[in-house]
């Protein structure tokens, strides 16, 4: 599988504009491509798959442990022409105070993969040379292959970087100018998602696919692409993962369930601009436990799917929507009656505040009794967690790996039965355990733990 991983010294360098960019180049020439974002990012992979028309998917060596990335990897570019790794915040930047774990260069190494390195060359000229030399010189088993000069000037500053780049014996690969026209908004987490401005990022991308198109060389980075070896692994299924499991604890009992064999349970997974936060393995462990899964817009539609018998509100921007999410009484009143009648809910962030009684002063579903706002502070950071409440998500003693990410605070912060204990960075317990709800601000990545998948499955099933 040809394959570049595209990284930077910093972030803010302009990696998501290259990747996203490359991405679109390579499909317009009607090219198959994978996308990947290394680390838990949900945003920028919207942009990867409206560039490429497949599923963006994370890479993350924390959440997921080293042993995952390359099989999702494979998995994720099965029946490709070429794969797109976009990397995470600087080259060498991982989980904090774990050295190499979850940075871009991990990633690289354990794909076996040449790095392309993004340099914002606007307040330099021949220190670049300096620059990319110690990133290439660092690490001996990072490859780094070419360099992309982004946010260049002139031509007289342009002829300046490939001099001194020259001299370093480095290539560049391309060179893009400022253009400011093509930048994505953003707001308090990072850019606005694809799914709130789908015509105008349609527009952006086509308008990144042109820049690139025409300040890189594609031929020379796929030539680059090709001389990755091939990877000595088997790509990850989740029909295989569910297998190689040890057997599932028994299944959380939800109340009032009556079990009707031959029917697939139905699990509702919120979608559209309000919760656009979801990594495409959990859809696919699902179906492989046995569920038939269905998307649905909490914005839009007043009730929940026909049958549906499980629920999963992942992550989003419930607090942008307030009033729209509110004013949605009816789907409100069966998201509440659903789980008052011990239906299994898993909720992840977006989803905890939409469960809460209040977002904002805003009435929510009233599952929880809790009230949430914004706030100024950001929570961000990976987290060790273990279950201290049985649920029909995970079973007393369930320990996973996942990621805190909001401006948001909940009171209070967690119920009676909490969802997580957190080991990881502080100890402290989190989230909410009642009836059949979970709900927590903890981001998590299924293929991790895939039991958690057949749980939710079987507690769904057994409300058929």
């Amino acid at each position: 599988m040809p394959r570049l991983v595209i990284a930077a010294p910093s972030s803010g360098s302009g990696k998501t504009t290259v990747a996203t960019g490359l991405m679109a180049a390579f499909a317009e020439r009607g090219l198959a491509v994978s996308p990947h974002k290394a680390g838990p990012d949900y945003i920028d992979p919207g942009y990867h798959a409206l560039a490429t028309g497949r599923p963006g998917r994370n890479l993350d060596a924390f959440m997921c442990g080293t042993e995952l990335v390359a099989p999702l990897f494979a998995h994720g570019a099965a029946g490709c022409d070429l794969a797109i790794v976009e990397g995470v915040m600087g080259l060498y930047d991982g989980a904090a105070g774990r050295g190499e774990l979850a940075s871009t260069a991990q990633v690289a190494k354990l794909l076996r993969a040449p790095v392309v390195l993004v340099v914002d060359a606007s307040s330099q000229s021949r220190s670049v040379a300096a620059l990319v030399h110690g990133f290439a010189s660092f690490d001996p088993r990072v490859r780094l292959g070419g360099v992309i000069l982004n946010k260049v000037g002139s031509d007289r500053h342009e002829a300046m970087l490939r001099e001194a780049l020259e001299e370093a014996g480095m290539p560049v690969l391309g060179v893009l100018r400022r253009a400011p026209q093509v930048a994505a908004p953003s707001r308090h987490l990072g850019l606005v998602p694809v799914a709130e401005r789908r015509a105008d990022a349609v527009s952006s991308v086509a308008a990144l696919a042109a820049q690139v198109r025409a300040g890189c060389d594609l031929d020379a980075l796929m030539a680059l692409a090709r001389t990755a070896p091939a990877l000595d692994c088997e790509a990850w299924s989740p029909q295989r993962a569910l297998e190689q499991q040890d057997p599932a604890p028994p299944a959380f009992e939800a109340r009032g369930c009556e079990q009707s064999p031959g029917r697939r349970p139905v699990v509702a997974v919120a979608g559209g601009p309000a919760f656009t936060f979801s990594y495409a393995e959990h859809a696919e462990l699902l179906t492989a436990a046995g569920a038939d899964v269905v998307t649905f817009d909490p914005l839009r539609e007043e009730t929940l799917p026909p049958g549906t018998t499980g629920l999963v509100i992942g992550g989003g921007f419930p607090e942008v929507y307030a009033p729209e999410l509110s004013a949605n009484a009816p789907l409100r009143r069966a998201v509440a009656g659903f789980a008052a009648a011990g239906g299994p809910v898993a909720a992840e962030c977006a989803g905890l505040l939409y469960l809460a009684r209040s977002l904002d002063g805003k009435p929510m579903c009233g599952v929880l009794d809790a009230d949430a706002r914004m706030s100024e502070r950001l929570t961000l950071g990976y987290r060790e967690a273990v279950a201290v409440s049985d649920s029909a998500l995970a079973a007393t003693g369930t320990r996973l790996r996942g990621h805190e990410f909001h401006r948001t605070v909940i009171e209070p912060g967690a119920g009676a039965a909490p969802a997580w204990g957190f080991t990881h960075p502080e100890r402290r317990v989190e989230g909410f355990v009642r009836g059949g709800v979970h709900a927590s601000y903890l981001h998590t990545h299924w293929a991790a733990q895939p039991s958690v998948a057949r749980r939710f499955t079987q507690a769904a099933a057994a409300r058929r």
